[in-house]
């Protein structure tokens, strides 16, 4: 892939777009993986997304680490598989289908039959298969996606039949009812965990309501709750044993109440309100029974002794009365307590008058039909109609909603399969400690919590789109087969298939074994989340097929996703793997935090409160998007507030430094190349240590910088990698290649500049390679200019054609250098701080200042700085830097202020007394913490890191200069002498000077190997300065500035007037030569002989202006074919120009294609190669060059042939005879050339004169090629 350097700005989204075109072209991601192929593997599991809806930012931030670690992986010498998975099935697709054909219940299923309802649910499952795969690529993630694996392929559904088989085998499966989380929208229970993922706060009616005791009617228990409806499914209510209880008197109606104690503000605010009758402990009320609210299952009390006082601990004095009505059908805590005192029985008819839509049944002939939250209000009615009724409020409180409809749930006893999970907790923990978790502490605090937790798992869902559940049972629930295999239900039913879904299965029949007629399937789906936590197994079909393979590469390496995901997929993935094998799915997680709207709420579609994903990249490019999330709080689990104004940052403040460092280099290896005739190739091999200090500073960040990424990729800590990778730049572009820029551009002579070129090669390359797992884009478009300057030698038959087939490279130990670093960072910290100080007092950097005091403790450090002075001064602008420990001389003394984060976590409670005590330490108590790092304060003992010191400047004390202005970190104290003296003003209105002609030559794109004469006219002051510091100025604009007026004989090249400092300047440039720069050359025309006839493909003729061919190559004139064989034409400029160059052999150099001799006008890069035929194109380098005199001819300037075969087939095609004109070819070139053109190496190729080999151009034929001009010769092929 070749290119030319923009010159002016860049936009990144549009050159993703073209590294993503040649991805394409190369077949990249492909290439990779063959490349890999042998390595040790590198097992990743894809957690699968539904495909109805669209990308969000937490796909693209979990799917972004998943591909920097997959990238990583594989440029570490590793084989990495990467496959897309979707999940096909479940209640996603089912909403919306029901919500589409307005579908209420399972009622209306039935009557459109399962069939059709799953081939509406087919139909839509993939509905954004496609935008997700433009998407993800899009955002520069190599995965496979036609190797994809889908929940709802049948070899997929066949290992879910294998997995449940096993654990079935095993004694895990049975059949219960419990107390679940019900979705009444998709009218199916959910797991605990799914439950758990959607908490929203609600406000729900409360009602206090009084249940009389059947043994003293003018006494009434009181119980309080939340959900009115489920009062018609009361059966008992409950109390805590040991716990006091009063029986109460209300005394504004006279009412005798009993509640416990402690909640006696739940029904009156004052105490003068009620009299207390009696106290009690709360076991004192068993076994009392009462008279039922609703007269529906009032046969209980005989059949179960139902409608009295039962007691346990569960009842707190935190809400409510302290009595709890009991509906054991709609209550995981009523269900236990009513099943322990048998007013229930696991056996006996569920009492649950409640459908699958959370309608009443028909039981509750009141309220029959309607939705249980809508009948809260007539219930509440019915309560105050009858006298039930104590008292009416609201209640706000969290409450779960179901994840995919978000309607409330309800909890309602339903009948279903369940994995025992309780049993296996401790293998689970266990399991959970042999993982390696980034962040630590979502793994030993969350999941570990939820797994302590773990309920019993209800796999079992009551809907149609899914993976069959493979029981079949007779009809007396005693003879129970579970088939593990197509091939198995074939062997027992007699029946093949080669779907699984339940219009496939559903009507085939076991014979039974016992005599009880024919075995059929329960009608219940997998919960999707088994099929998901059976990914492992399922994507590959095992055990049925790759089960070496399989069983080489499990556990998998590496896994990633939200932190959501610690109650869905890790939880299931870990349940699945621990019962079945005993050991945990993967080694290492990554888990990232959740993806916020900019205001910290949830990201929602209906409120539009973020910005398009898609539009971000389109506005800013993926790489941007990309560094933004991953170099975020978000990668350590915490939440990120997005912001798009970040994005733009990382843009302007990581982007576009490094590309312009990047600009800057190519344009100054293109200079160099031109001005000194040499050929800059760079061979990382022989990279020694250089002899230039800033040099040996930036080769030793770059490997310790290796070093760092390598040991922390590792540990995948990307949060540490990002803000160093950040870092590093901001090294790069704003200390080396800033204080650099002279050396670069060749000022300190060939020698120099090629040492500083190299050095700035080397670092440029190291970051792009160590930032391509990150930032693919920009990486690879960098990488595709930079690899045209590396020596041949130095990579061999390594495939260089992008940055992504590359390792990572290795750090040297040798070239790392810790003391220079150290002495750097600290010339660095004394700079910045000047910086601030210069800031605060508007004192810009042009204007000299006199002296800058470094104050430190340590006599290394001021060593250090005082060994970097040079750059000190330099980069400051002041005329002398001091360095002491001596801070009382000038001033200052130390401060200190307490670390709270450090402290809170230590001593708490105290950290407030402490603070206040620390800013009473003298500066002697706190010098002496410096040196020892332990200090005594308020009774506690602190150690390093406990408090941040800082110096402080006083100017008011003794021995401070009032001319001193000082700022500071941790580490050492910066002064400047902030008052200049008036040679140091003149020599800041001198710089400013310098400033505006450097600024005009810009206006007038005049470029610096422009020879130039700058007139000048200026008041006296300033005519006076200048004067003064002619020298300087002449020396540092290259030529004196010369007083007006302009020579009559001069062309003013442009002209303007400007204010410096309220002096009047007026400038004019005069260029030596006028426009042209100097005098244009002569490219000297050779006209081509005449020809038969027309070349039979398009062409365009190239000149070659200001800089010599190379390789071997002669001559300036070049003919470049635009297609060959007709038809087949040149793709874009790109690829034109590095033909191009190959012609020229100047393969290593920056080229501009213009349309005119004058140079004037560079080629679009949009231009259609197509359109350009019969015209002429001049090539020159990208540093100012003189225009040319040539007389341009629409005919070929090289010799050609025309070739076409006789015997059809293939397309008419132009062979060039000679390129550049004078370069001749042989015939063995020739053959090459027509075997290239038509895809024919290997076979044995013919060129004739006539329709057979009587005419076969060989070299005894034809003794001068060129005699062939024009004319046509035969392809013959054997």
């Amino acid at each position: 892939m070749s290119q030319s350097l923009p010159t002016t700005n860049i936009s990144f989204p549009n050159e993703e777009e073209k590294i993503l075109k040649y991805w394409k072209e190369i077949d990249a991601f492909r290439s990779s993986l063959k490349q890999s192929k042998g390595k040790p593997r590198y097992t990743f599991y894809d957690g699968p997304p539904f495909a109805t809806g669209l990308p969000h930012y937490g796909h693209i931030l979990a799917g972004t680490i998943k591909d920097v670690v997959t990238r990583w992986a594989h440029q570490t010498g590793y084989h990495v598989e990467r496959r897309f998975g979707w999940d096909c099935h479940g209640l996603p697709v089912e909403y919306e289908i029901d919500k589409t054909l307005g579908i209420k219940g399972p009622e209306d299923v039935e009557k459109m039959g399962i069939a059709a309802y799953n081939a509406e649910c087919r139909k839509i499952v993939m509905r954004y298969s496609t935008e997700w795969e433009e998407i993800v690529t899009r955002l520069g993630r190599w995965i496979d996606f036609e190797n994809d694996y889908k929940t709802m392929y049948p070899t997929f559904m066949e290992s879910i039949w294998w997995v449940f088989k096993e654990l079935y085998n095993r004694g895990l499966v049975y059949k219960g009812s419990k107390v679940m989380p019900f979705s009444t929208a998709c009218n199916t229970p959910l797991s605990n965990f799914e439950s758990g993922q959607n908490y929203k706060d609600v406000v729900d009616p409360a009602v206090i309501v009084n249940f009389p005791l059947l043994d003293d009617p003018n006494v009434c228990i009181i119980a309080w709750t939340t959900t009115p409806w489920t009062l018609p499914s009361n059966l008992s209510v409950c109390v805590n044993p040991d716990l006091d209880y009063v029986k109460v008197k209300d005394k504004s109606t006279g009412k005798v109440y009993i509640m416990m104690e402690a909640r006696l503000v739940s029904l009156f605010k004052n105490e003068d309100e009620y009299t207390i009758l009696e106290r009690f402990k709360g076991k004192t009320l068993e076994g009392k029974k009462y008279e039922p609210i609703f007269p529906y299952f009032k046969h209980m009390r005989e059949q179960t002794n139902a409608f009295r006082v039962l007691v346990d601990d569960y009842v707190t004095a935190e809400s409510g009365t302290g009595i709890v009505h009991q509906a054991p059908y709609f209550g995981e805590d009523d269900y236990r307590v009513c099943l322990k005192y048998g007013i229930i029985s696991r056996d006996m008819k569920i009492i649950c008058p409640v459908d699958a839509s959370g309608k009443f049944t028909s039981d509750v002939t009141d309220f029959k039909g309607q939705y249980v939250k809508e009948a809260d209000k007539h219930i509440i009615k019915h309560l105050k109609g009858n006298g039930r009724l104590v008292h009416q409020s609201t209640f706000k409180h969290s409450y779960p909603f179901c994840w995919r409809s978000e309607t409330p749930l309800i909890y309602k006893a339903v009948p279903s399969w369940f994995v025992r999970v309780e049993q296996a907790t401790t293998q689970l923990l266990e399991n959970n400690q042999k993982t390696y978790w980034v962040p630590d502490f979502v793994k030993e605090k969350r999941f570990a919590n939820w797994l302590r937790e773990a309920r019993d798992w209800a796999i079992s869902r009551n809907r149609y789109w899914g993976t069959p559940i493979p029981l079949w049972i007779s009809e007396d629930g005693e003879e129970v087969v579970c088939v593990g295999s197509v091939e198995e239900l074939k062997k027992l039913s007699g029946v093949e298939v080669k779907d699984l879904h339940r219009e496939s299965v559903d009507g085939i029949t076991i014979p039974s074994k016992l005599g009880k007629g024919v075995l059929r399937r329960t009608p219940e789906v997998f919960d999707c989340w088994f099929e998901s936590g059976s990914m492992p197994y399922a994507q590959v079909h095992y055990p049925f097929e790759k089960k070496k393979e399989f069983d080489d590469t499990f556990p998998a390496d590496f896994i990633a996703e939200g932190i959501d995901q610690t109650r869905g997929w890790f939880y299931t993935l870990l349940v699945l793997s621990t019962l079945l094998f005993g050991k945990p799915p993967f080694k290492n997680l990554i888990v990232n935090g959740i993806v916020l709207a900019e205001d910290g709420n949830k990201m929602s579609k209906r409120l539009k409160n973020y910005p398009d994903p898609m539009l971000i990249v389109h506005k800013y490019g993926a790489d941007a998007l990309r560094l933004y999330l991953c170099n975020s709080p978000a990668v350590k689990a915490e939440g990120l507030k997005f912001k798009e104004e970040g994005v733009e940052r990382v843009l302007k403040d990581v982007f576009l430094p490094w590309y312009n460092a990047y600009r800057f280099f190519m344009q100054n290896v293109d200079r160099y190349q031109t001005e000194e005739g040499l050929e800059f190739l760079y061979n990382e091999n022989k990279l020694t240590k250089r002899s230039n200090y800033k040099d040996r500073w930036i080769i030793s960040l770059a490997q310790s910088l290796i070093k760092f990424v390598r040991v922390e990729m590792q540990a995948y800590r990307l949060y540490t990698v990002m803000p160093r990778l950040v870092k590093f730049v901001d090294q790069l572009t704003n200390w080396y290649v800033r204080m650099n820029r002279k050396r670069l551009k060749g000022e300190g002579g060939p020698e120099d500049c090629k040492e500083a070129l190299e050095t700035l090669f080397s670092v440029l390359m190291t970051m792009i390679r160590l930032m391509a797992p990150m930032i693919p884009y920009i990486t690879e478009n960098m990488f595709q200019s930079l690899r045209q300057l590396i020596d041949p030698e130095s990579v061999g038959t390594q495939d260089i054609r992008s940055v992504h087939f590359l390792m990572i490279p290795s750090y040297r130990e040798d070239l790392i250098d810790v003391s220079i670093e150290t002495a750097v960072s600290r010339m660095q910290s004394v700079i910045e701080l000047g910086r601030v100080t210069r800031e605060r007092n508007t004192l810009p950097l042009k204007y000299p200042l006199k002296e800058v005091v470094a104050i430190h403790r340590d006599p290394e450090a001021l060593n250090d700085i005082k060994s970097l002075q040079s750059y000190i001064m330099e980069e400051l602008n002041v005329r002398e830097v001091k360095v002491t420990q001596d801070k009382s001389s000038y001033g200052a003394h130390l401060v200190a202020e307490a670390d709270f984060k450090t402290l809170g976590a230590k001593l708490k409670g105290a950290v407030k007394t402490i603070a206040k005590a620390v800013k009473e330490l003298t500066d002697s108590q706190l010098e002496e913490y410096q040196r020892t790092g332990e200090i005594t304060v308020a009774g506690h003992t602190l150690g390093e890191g406990d408090l941040k010191l800082m110096y402080k400047f006083d100017s008011s004390k003794e021995g401070a200069k009032s001319s001193y202005d000082a700022h500071s970190d941790k580490e050492v104290l910066v002064l400047i002498d902030i008052v200049p003296d008036q040679s140091m003003l003149d020599e800041g209105v001198a710089r400013e000077v310098i400033n505006r002609v450097q600024k005009l030559r810009q206006k007038g794109g005049l470029v610096p190997s422009d020879k130039i004469t700058v007139y000048y006219k200026a008041s006296e002051n300033l005519d006076k300065i200048i004067k003064e510091f002619s020298d300087y100025i002449g020396n540092a604009i290259k030529q004196p500035l010369v007083p007006f007026p302009v020579p009559a004989s001069e062309t003013v090249y442009i002209q303007e007037s400007m204010d410096v400092k309220k002096d009047k300047l007026e400038m004019a440039i005069v260029k030596q030569g006028g426009e042209s720069s100097g005098a244009s050359t002569t490219v000297t025309f050779l006209p081509p002989a005449p020809a038969k006839a027309a070349p039979y493909c398009k062409f365009v003729n190239v000149v070659l202006v200001g800089m010599p061919s190379q390789e071997g190559v002669e001559g300036n004139q070049a003919t470049v074919l635009l297609e060959n064989p007709s038809g087949n034409g040149v793709k874009d400029i790109q690829t034109l120009t590095d033909q191009i160059k190959s012609v020229f052999g100047v393969r290593g150099r920056r080229v501009v294609l213009y349309t005119d001799a004058g140079l004037k006008n560079e080629l679009p890069s949009t231009t259609k190669p197509d359109t350009l035929s019969g015209q002429t194109l001049y090539v020159g380098p990208m540093v100012g060059t003189q225009g040319v005199q040539y007389t341009a001819v629409a005919t070929p300037v090289c010799h050609f042939v025309n070739v076409e075969n006789s015997k059809g087939g293939s397309k008419k095609g132009t062979l060039l005879l000679e390129n550049p004109r004078g370069n001749t070819f042989n015939v063995d070139q020739l053959l090459a050339q027509v075997s290239a053109v038509y895809n024919l190496n290997g076979k044995n190729v013919t060129l004739s004169r006539t329709k057979d080999k009587a005419g076969a151009v060989t070299p005894d034929s034809v003794k001068n090629l060129l005699d062939l001009h024009g004319s046509t010769l035969q392809l013959l092929v054997q």
